[in-house]
């Protein structure tokens, strides 16, 4: 607490201040957090002092700050093991209070550090606390402005590049996390000394842990897994002592609203359902995403759906993954918004979304410096494609909402191609439906899926057969 408060004092939070008329302080209390590493120790004790009651319009009016998505620590983790650096990670000490605020706040003294002369004044804010709404804006604001030559990303805003005599330094930021890389030690160093000077700054080297995930850099690649996270979770619901199960789901089981069957809210068999899901986590713990070192760098999508699989409303699951070479960054599994009338729409709608998912992708990597022309996008649906390709099939696409007509329109413009894949290689099936065990785990083997050792097995012949094909060029 002493901590927190004596860097209120260096960094210019606020003023003691007599209240204002009318002035509503906004409440503090103290709050205690534990911050620990993947193997579970304590590595940070943090003591924070957030208001708790600010209101809209009078503490606070714009929110807004961006988060950067999943998908884009991936695409950078994918990205800089191809091109052969470790991104590292750096911690800011109290970032939220490193940000400016334009509205007039004021906070009550805090809890146990009330001012002995002056118990009835009140701080006015200079700049953020963690509760005030508008913090994370604040803060943001504050990180973005120290660009030093670096140019922020078009699509994804909290992606900042820097390029200079042909290196390039990428940074993201996730709140008060910081991750940060390049081809250049010179150029990644002057960043941290300059972050460091700006700030209070914890650098904690290659990054290793980060959002649950546990994150390993090799010469081979980079293996990312959940071990800990899913550990704390079997834990929690107890299921660590569980039998372990091969695949999550057994084709057999047809869920439904099982009207008829034992009220344990949920339902007994969708609870058994559920528990096999964790069986299921229990016999992957040591499984995990890699990220191969020479893999290239090319993007390709594909896209699944299984036709009014819902038993309850008839709804179609669409499944979508999009890979950067062969590194795996992003999928989705998701049941459609409406019902769709035939294979065809179920189809057509899960590529429309894998379309837009890559489009997006698309611009983002181009801040990365990567061009594409036509991304490949395979689907094992005929009809669908067809249904892109030739706008005469009026029979078959009247019933199909106009807005997912736009897959169409990016085929036509050359910013995707649609390409056929037989079913059993179409890696997206894995999102949308139970399968057997032998089609299930090569599928999970074809997305990057593998252990630890066998990922590093895998990397040294890949490494081996690249400088062989050097050698031989």
């Amino acid at each position: 607490m002493h901590e927190e408060l004596e860097n209120f004092e260096r960094n210019h939070i606020w003023d003691l201040v007599e209240p204002p008329p009318n002035c509503r302080p906004i409440g503090t209390k103290w709050v205690f957090k534990n911050k620990r590493g993947e193997d579970g120790m304590v590595v940070r004790n943090k003591a924070r002092l957030p208001g708790v009651s600010s209101k809209e319009g009078i503490d606070y009016e714009e929110t807004f700050a961006p988060v950067a998505r999943l998908e884009a620590i991936t695409i950078l983790l994918a990205f800089a093991a191809s091109k052969g650096f470790k991104p590292q990670q750096m911690d800011v000490k109290s970032a939220f209070p490193n940000g400016f605020i334009e509205e007039e706040v004021y906070v009550r003294q805090p809890p146990g550090f009330e001012s002995a002369r002056f118990p009835d004044r009140v701080y006015k804010l200079r700049k953020a606390l963690y509760g005030p709404k508008q913090a994370p804006r604040a803060w943001y604001a504050r990180v973005s402005s120290l660009k030093s030559g670096f140019v922020m990303g078009s699509v994804d805003k909290t992606l900042f590049l820097l390029s200079r005599g042909g290196d390039t330094t990428i940074v993201r930021i996730y709140v008060d996390d910081i991750i940060f890389g390049g081809s250049s030690h010179a150029l990644v160093s002057s960043f941290a000394e300059q972050m460091s000077r700006e700030f209070e700054m914890s650098l904690m080297g290659e990054i290793q842990f980060f959002l649950g995930l546990q994150i390993k850099q090799g010469f081979e690649g980079t293996f990312i897994h959940q071990a800990k996270y899913t550990r704390d979770k079997l834990k929690k619901f107890n299921m660590g002592d569980s039998k372990p199960m091969t695949t999550p789901m057994s084709t057999n089981t047809a869920l439904d609203a099982d009207e008829d069957g034992e009220a344990a809210s949920p339902r007994t068999s969708h609870r058994q359902a559920v528990k096999r899901i964790f069986r299921y986590l229990k016999f992957t713990l040591e499984l995990g995403l890699w990220y191969s070192s020479g893999s290239s760098l090319f993007l390709k999508g594909f896209s699944d759906a299984d036709h009014a699989g819902c038993r309850i409303d008839r709804k179609s699951t669409s499944g979508t993954c999009q890979l950067l070479g062969t590194s795996l960054v992003s999928w989705s599994s998701r049941k459609q918004a409406s019902v769709s009338l035939s294979t065809t729409e179920a189809e057509y709608i899960a590529a429309a979304s894998c379309c837009s998912q890559l489009l997006s992708m698309k611009a983002t990597l181009s801040d990365f410096g990567l061009r594409f022309g036509k991304i490949p996008l395979l689907v094992d649906s005929t009809s669908a494609i067809s249904v892109a390709k030739n706008p005469v099939l009026h029979s078959r696409t009247k019933h199909i909402d106009v807005r997912f007509y736009f897959l169409r329109d990016h085929y036509e413009k050359g910013d995707i191609d649609l390409v056929h894949v037989a079913s059993e290689n179409q890696l997206a099936d894995i999102f949308t439906k139970p399968l057997e065990f032998g089609a299930f785990v090569h599928l999970r083997g074809e997305l990057g899926v593998e252990s630890v050792d066998n990922a590093l097995i895998k990397g040294e012949i890949e490494s081996q057969w690249t400088g062989l094909i050097a050698l031989l060029v």
